[in-house]
């Protein structure tokens, strides 16, 4: 993990973790709160029971900050799974019609704790994407080396070869 990445695992993962933890317990109420804002938006969640889908949610929230807070995690990996599930809360935000103003962008005053999810597509895919064009840098400089030795054993035989050499 490289360590500018350490601030955006450690804070959004501790984040998502204490999420997971608290809706562990979530009661009946809460759970319908949960799964109705999600139905809403996705409506193949309509046939899980709340309670079993605040379950699965608290479970993949738990993972997923401790996938973000695992330093043996590689940040792409990590990136990559804070985007996705990024990108289902705003799908989410930008589903569900109170949440946004007229122009079904921007957020509304109730939807204003929502919108700031965009945020974690951000920081998901920065991970991702740095991760991604350092390792593409690091394979480029690897591969480099191996033709700049490549080319200096075919000279050197080369010029051992010749018989003015």
């Amino acid at each position: 993990m490289h360590p500018t990445h350490i601030p955006i695992r450690v804070a959004t993962g501790a984040y998502i973790l204490n999420s997971g933890l608290s809706k562990l317990g979530a009661d009946k109420e809460t759970a319908e709160g949960l799964h109705g804002m999600a139905s809403g938006a996705y409506p193949f969640l309509k046939n899980v029971k709340p309670k079993d889908f605040t379950e699965l949610l608290a479970y993949g929230e738990i993972a997923l900050g401790t996938t973000l807070l695992a330093p043996m995690v590689p940040s792409a990996v990590a990136g990559t799974a804070l985007a996705g599930f990024g990108a289902g809360l705003v799908g989410m935000y930008l589903k569900t019609p109170w949440m946004t103003g007229d122009d079904g962008i921007r957020p509304s005053q109730q939807g204003v704790p929502f919108a700031k999810d965009v945020w974690l597509v951000g920081a998901g895919v920065t991970l991702a994407t740095q991760s991604a064009l350092g390792a593409a840098k690091s394979a480029a400089k690897s591969a480099k080396g191996s033709v700049q030795d490549l080319a200096s054993d075919i000279g050197s035989t080369t010029k051992d070869a010749l018989p003015f050499g």
